[in-house]
């Protein structure tokens, strides 16, 4: 059933959580695990459950993600038919750019109409977890429902913006609830941000909606038409990392360091990525690595414990990583210290520095910065 489906991928919502990560990138664009990007685990969410077109909106800062994804050859989404499609952020009749996912929606109306897919697969980039979207489908054809949300029990966290949902015993959802107020550490079943519909449905949905003035797709569709409308919940159970803040992104990388976290998220079904041809990473005579992930093309000369480092870091004589987040091409010098620290690309850090943050608060040094 996810052959007769389309996918829709929104690049860019969200990024008011984590500012600072997308000064010059977009969400889906934001590097995670040491070789991958976050658009990375929804495509290939999609194509292994069988989607074959996808459509992709960005409407700002996309310049790394287009350099990142390429064709498609690396998901197998560069098609004649189909395939990876790049959607523009205005519509065909207004040049204004789009801010909610309901006017993303009217802007591609005109893609939509032209596609034959039974169904269409909106999600957002967000979130990391291994999906199996043809389940999702599978339910959602069951059901007979109109639209199906995604939804994960979990800790709500601190994020400003969010949706819990309620449902009955038949999964039919009876209540939406836009970010209320909760205690700290509550957990509830919070809408993931995916979401399945019929996509001719949709389409006369969106058409009326903005007709009417309407500009949120949440409140105007799913809050104020639940009762009309067949809207039911798909329970995700499987791990899910919510990128909704800083301390969430450092969080949910260090959690990788869990042999359990990596064979769920990279178990039975890949994971695929731009490839980028590096030899292998080098370890200095006096290099100490403990628990940490290494990718390729590093050079180690110095300790590193619980760490992440992405592909060509190089980790100078005497210094120590701890508990950090080094992404691609770094050079942290000789007796430098960095421990609770996240740097951005091209980062040098000179000799004999001292570097560091919490958990809670890491210390982020943004891309191309020299100290």
């Amino acid at each position: 059933m996810a052959a007769s489906a389309i996918g829709i991928i929104f690049s860019n919502l969200h990024e008011e959580n984590v500012p600072e990560l997308v000064r010059r990138r977009t969400m889906a664009s934001i590097p995670y695990g040491g070789r991958y990007r976050i658009i990375d685990f929804v495509l290939s969410n999609m194509v292994n459950s069988g989607i074959t077109t996808v459509g992709l909106m960005t409407s700002n800062n996309y310049r790394s993600l287009i350099d990142h994804i390429g064709s498609g050859k690396d998901w197998d989404l560069a098609r004649k038919d189909g395939g990876l499609i790049l959607l523009p952020p205005f519509s065909e009749k207004h040049d204004k750019m789009y801010t909610t996912r309901l006017e993303a929606l009217n802007s591609v109306r005109g893609f939509l109409y032209r596609r034959k897919e039974k169904y269409v697969v909106l999600t957002d980039c967000d979130g990391v977890m291994k999906l199996d979207i043809a389940d999702v489908i599978e339910q959602h054809e069951e059901k007979n429902a109109d639209i199906t949300l995604v939804s994960h029990y979990g800790k709500v966290g601190n994020r400003a913006d969010f949706m819990l949902v309620h449902a009955n015993e038949d999964d039919r959802i009876n209540e939406i609830q836009l970010s209320p107020h909760v205690e700290d550490g509550t957990k509830a079943d919070i809408f993931i941000n995916v979401m399945v519909a019929n996509r001719q449905f949709l389409l006369n949905l969106v058409e009326e909606t903005v007709t009417h003035g309407f500009s949120s797709f949440e409140s105007d569709i799913l809050i104020k038409q639940l009762d009309s409308l067949k809207i039911y919940r798909y329970d995700f159970k499987g791990y899910y990392a919510g990128i909704d803040s800083m301390a969430a992104y450092f969080k949910h990388n260090m959690e990788l360091l869990d042999k359990e976290v990596r064979d769920e998220l990279f178990g039975d079904r890949d994971i695929y990525t731009k490839v980028r041809d590096s030899a292998p990473s080098k370890y200095g005579e006096n290099a100490v690595v403990k628990n940490s992930l290494i990718s390729d093309g590093c050079e180690i000369e110095g300790v590193v414990e619980n760490s992440i480092l992405f592909r060509g870091v190089k980790v100078g004589k005497g210094a120590v990583v701890k508990n950090s987040i080094v992404m691609q091409d770094n050079i942290i010098g000789q007796n430098t210290s960095l421990d609770c620290v996240i740097t951005d690309k091209n980062v040098v850090v000179s000799d004999r520095k001292t570097l560091g943050g919490c958990d809670t608060l890491p210390f982020y040094i943004p891309k191309g910065t020299r100290l």
